[in-house]
């Protein structure tokens, strides 16, 4: 504990110092737009703690003015604005950005994959965030973790879903690489617009759809209709992501880079703690007020047809991209080696004391 508390005291004064030993005072203005909407917490908190953090950090000298989807507009368009210049960061999705270059899919979750934990820890320690630099390098821009989701839930049901035949047929809003995977089990899978979810799925455009999980489930009522709330399997680690123009990140001092990406770091990890509690708050709250929520998971014939789709997409994928191989491969061998110690730790306590 006493070596913990010199840690962070002499971070604490390291980042003092690098304030007050500045090599100017000037401020250093910079724009974010983010993929989210004003009311979208916690997403649109990470961003604009993050801009709270550096400002205070800096002693004002880093102004990061935060644009929600709201103003710009583009909430897909977040990664062509930064590399542009219309904005010099953004706080968004890589997985967005698929259509444009595939190997940006894994740096957000891969389906069967890392958990949060295990997720930065590759990021950090076993090679992420050297695989990312290769990629976001060609879209000049650099590229940082943001803020986890967690384990997103498999989604909402109108009903049960017992067997591979439940689920020909159904229409579900599942969009990406998931999406991909229901299909190849009969599933119709879109990716429709936020706005018009919860009356597609009460009035039976839709018989199912996946949102997060209950932090941001909620508010959009789906609980209400749909009484079958199946546990996860195809975003087991949702990362967020800060990006930033690498020739305006280059422009600043020394000292202001260290600070943007110490306030990067902190408000990711902010977000997937923030996130984890209101998850736990809303489930309280949801299975209250409406006790037929039955949480399922799916039956083992199911999730291995997942699993042999899932491998199918992966193996396709890889061979038309290299890089993207390079990126997978990576994950599949830190996960067999920090799972075991997940299972050891996390897995054998949860299961000796629930």
């Amino acid at each position: 504990m006493k070596k913990t508390i010199r840690k962070f005291s002499f971070f604490v004064v390291c980042i003092g110092l690098l304030s007050s030993l500045s090599a100017d005072d000037k401020v250093y203005k910079f724009t974010m737009a983010t993929t989210w909407g004003e009311t979208a917490t916690p997403l649109i908190d990470t961003a604009k703690n993050m801009a709270s953090m550096a400002y205070k950090m800096s002693n004002g000298r880093l102004d990061i003015k935060v644009d929600s989807a709201n103003k710009h507009k583009a909430p897909l368009g977040v990664l062509d604005m930064v590399k542009a210049g219309q904005y010099d960061m953004g706080h968004t999705a890589s997985y967005y950005w698929k259509g444009k270059d595939i190997n940006t899919l894994p740096f957000t979750s891969m389906p069967f994959g890392l958990t949060a934990p295990e997720q930065y820890a590759w990021f950090y320690h076993g090679g992420g965030m050297e695989l990312m630099k290769k990629v976001y390098d060609k879209h000049g821009v650099l590229s940082f973790p943001g803020g986890s989701t967690g384990v997103q839930m498999g989604g909402w049901f109108k009903k049960e879903i017992n067997t591979l035949d439940d689920l020909k047929g159904l229409k579900m809003r599942i969009p990406g690489f998931a999406g991909e995977i229901m299909a190849k089990l009969g599933v119709q899978a879109n990716n429709m617009a936020a706005g018009e979810l919860f009356t597609s799925l009460e009035m039976g455009t839709i018989d199912a759809l996946e949102w997060v999980g209950p932090s941001m489930d909620i508010s959009m009522g789906f609980h209400k209709i749909a009484p079958y709330y199946y546990t996860g399997w195809h975003e087991p680690a949702s990362e967020m992501q800060f990006i930033i123009n690498t020739k305006k990140f280059e422009k600043l001092p020394d000292d202001l880079k260290e600070i943007m990406v110490d306030a990067i770091r902190l408000s990711a990890y902010d977000m997937y703690i923030q996130n984890y509690d209101m998850n736990a708050v809303a489930w309280q709250q949801m299975k209250t007020e409406y006790p037929n929520i039955q949480v399922k998971t799916f039956s083992k014939q199911i999730m291995d047809e997942m699993k042999k789709a899932n491998q199918e997409l992966r193996t396709e994928m890889g061979e038309k991209s290299p890089l993207l191989k390079e990126i997978l491969d990576s994950q599949d061998v830190y996960m067999k080696k920090v799972r075991e110690w997940t299972k050891m730790s996390d897995y054998l306590y949860l299961k000796d004391n629930l």
